[in-house]
């Protein structure tokens, strides 16, 4: 699919490439049509840090993602006529490219450069003329704008102009009867020109900044606690004979030999773990809002009056900058 008005924020950020071998350089200008105000030529940033721009034609292009993929070898492209980037096209510079290129033309209308400051001129193939339209070279003054030719058959043809040194315009095609002006850049187009603005849209972008992730692994520490423990002594507890314990005591033989045991506990600190849950974790994120300066050069054509000219005011509002979005 071509190419369309709608995308030309796109094509301002885009790469041009080349389907036989690869990338060629980063789009620098786009040139719109002045009848259709489509995208129709861009220049490419070519050369050492991209300080050449070379003149691509859109014809066939198309603009995938970020790509703008073109038929061109980039040699192609990189040897194409230079040209001045700074300014519209002018009809021959612009025929010079279409025979490079090996294009015909598609229209008689001239390519003006987005955002650029003076008037586009026309340029294209006349149509075959009736009966009564001059199709040879006509000249005329400034001061009059009279123009002389032939009167008969016209034959398609290129419409040319320009003002030399002297002031005096050479042209040929048809002229407007009851015109009330006239390009001095080229042929007539009609009784005004058109006054453009770059307007700037500010938004966000997501993009990915980093990664966090939860990680669990095992630390040993040491843990020291007092336990109270308790053990047994052996005591030797001594007590008269009574009338209570006489009995117990002549029990045993007279004089023998004897032994008795007693057997003696204690307590021991020991340690006993068992694993347990404590707690959940898990990981989240969360927006948080913030603001952000941001600024952008913004370029408007302005339209000034020289010779004897009044001018009359605009006959409608000018978009302000509370209008711009």
């Amino acid at each position: 699919m071509p190419i369309t008005e709608d995308q030309l924020s796109a094509l301002y950020d885009a790469t041009v490439v080349s389907e036989a071998d690869g990338k060629i350089g980063r789009v620098g200008t786009v040139y719109l049509d002045d009848d259709t105000q489509q995208p129709s030529w861009v220049t490419v940033k070519t050369g050492m840090f991209g300080t050449s721009e070379s003149f691509v034609p859109l014809d066939a292009a198309e603009l995938q993602g970020d790509e703008v993929r073109v038929s061109y070898s980039k040699d192609q492209v990189k040897d194409a006529p230079r040209m001045d980037t700074d300014s519209e096209l002018s009809p021959a510079e612009e025929d010079e490219l279409y025979r490079y290129y090996g294009l015909s033309r598609g229209g008689d209308a001239a390519v003006g450069r987005t955002g650029g400051d003076e008037a586009t001129s026309t340029v294209g193939t006349g149509a075959p003329g009736a009966a009564g339209t001059g199709a040879a070279m006509g000249t005329g003054t400034d001061a009059d704008a009279a123009t002389t030719g032939t009167t008969g058959s016209g034959a398609p043809g290129y419409a040319t102009g320009r003002e030399d040194e002297l002031g005096r315009e050479t042209g040929a095609g048809d002229r407007t009867p009851g015109a009330t002006g006239h390009d001095t850049s080229g042929p007539n187009t009609d009784d005004a020109m058109t006054r453009s603005e770059e307007r700037v849209a500010f938004g966000t972008q997501e993009r990915e900044t980093g990664r966090a992730r939860l990680r669990k692994h095992v630390v040993t520490d040491r843990v020291t606690e007092d336990v109270p423990v308790s053990r047994e002594e052996a005591v030797v507890e001594r007590e008269p004979i009574t009338d209570a314990n006489r009995g117990e005591a002549l029990a045993g033989g007279d004089l023998t030999e004897e032994e008795h045991e007693v057997t003696l506990h204690e307590e021991r600190a020991v340690v006993d773990k068992e694993t347990v849950p404590v707690e959940r974790v898990r990981l989240g994120t969360e927006t948080v809002a913030d603001t952000e300066t941001v600024s952008a050069d913004r370029r408007h054509e302005e339209i000034e009056v020289d010779g004897d000219a009044t001018d009359a005011g605009t006959t409608g509002r000018r978009t302000g900058d509370a209008d711009r979005r």
